[in-house]
């Protein structure tokens, strides 16, 4: 959970006073199950910035790995990157080491203008992550070729309110990055705030949580929840423990009534695991909103 941001909106509370980090047997079990799961077809790494958890580089040179031997040709590796953490003090071969393992870059830049993104992350971080961008750029990622390097972006909104429509925003990040900073990247994602932790806090001191509760429900689609990332997706905590999803991981929502852990079972396609139900509350209307967000 430790990250070198603080932003406004982070639903997992982290900053760089956090001192949570993956522990090298509970990496080796993450890739132990990866081995012996042939279901799974992505390992997505998040944090906090994951790329300054210890186990980082074994992850991805493990997972890489897997799939160059050829027994999961298919698997893909996401590397959830805040792009300031590429000019980080240790961090200069960071970039090349993902271009190098082929690992696709999910990157948050909550705004093409610069004052938008400063007041969400923090002061200057909207020149370091355009400065970030172009590292990327320049090792190859963003160039839209189907087998290259992918980088896509995240838009999240400034307030209490749901992100417009996808392709018109992305539209509008592709002209004003191009023209004003010459950047390239693959497609742009829109997700809703969370309303948990650190935003679920803000909203509260701002008046708005009620208001913002409501939009969330009064939006409700119910399109969105077969495509869900509680449906299909593990998420592991710091310390070994197996959740639903990102946001109940947070709130300490457990993955079923036993409270597993990864070294509870030998393979993700444990039955356990399947049949287990997905821990539900009001925070999940916050994926489901409008055009979704999960």
């Amino acid at each position: 959970l430790y990250c070198n941001q603080a932003c406004s909106h982070c639903h997992v509370e982290s900053s760089p006073l956090r001192k949570e980090m993956m522990s090298q047997e509970v990496v080796e079990q993450c890739l132990l199950l990866l081995k012996n799961s042939p279901s799974v077809e992505v390992l997505d790494l998040t944090g906090g910035a994951p790329e300054m958890n210890s186990g980082f580089q074994r992850l991805v040179l493990g997972a890489a790995e897997l799939r160059d031997s050829g027994l999961r040709p298919k698997l893909r590796i996401i590397d959830r990157c805040n792009l300031t953490v590429l000019m980080e003090p240790g961090q200069e071969g960071l970039a090349d080491f993902l271009a190098q393992q082929k690992v696709d870059i999910i990157a948050s830049l909550p705004s093409y203008d610069a004052s938008q993104t400063d007041r969400q992350r923090g002061r200057k971080v909207f020149e370091r992550s355009i400065q970030g961008l172009r590292i990327l750029n320049n090792v190859g990622y963003g160039s839209g070729d189907k087998d290259g390097l992918r980088l896509d972006l995240v838009f999240n909104p400034p307030g209490p309110f749901l992100p417009p429509k996808q392709e018109l925003l992305e539209a509008k990040y592709r002209k004003e990055l191009s023209a004003s900073h010459g950047i390239k990247f693959d497609h742009l994602i829109t997700i809703a705030n969370m309303p948990i932790k650190r935003y679920f806090d803000f909203l509260r001191k701002k008046g708005s949580l009620e208001g913002y509760m409501d939009l969330l429900v009064r939006n409700f689609n119910p399109e969105t929840v077969p495509h869900l990332m509680c449906t299909n997706t593990v998420s592991v905590g710091w310390d070994g423990k197996m959740f639903d999803c990102d946001f109940n991981q947070q709130l300490e929502l457990s993955m079923g009534l036993a409270k597993l852990s990864i070294f509870d079972v030998q393979s993700l396609d444990d039955d356990r695991l399947k049949k287990a139900a997905i821990a539900t509350a009001a925070h999940c209307f916050g994926c489901t909103a409008a055009q979704g967000s999960g």
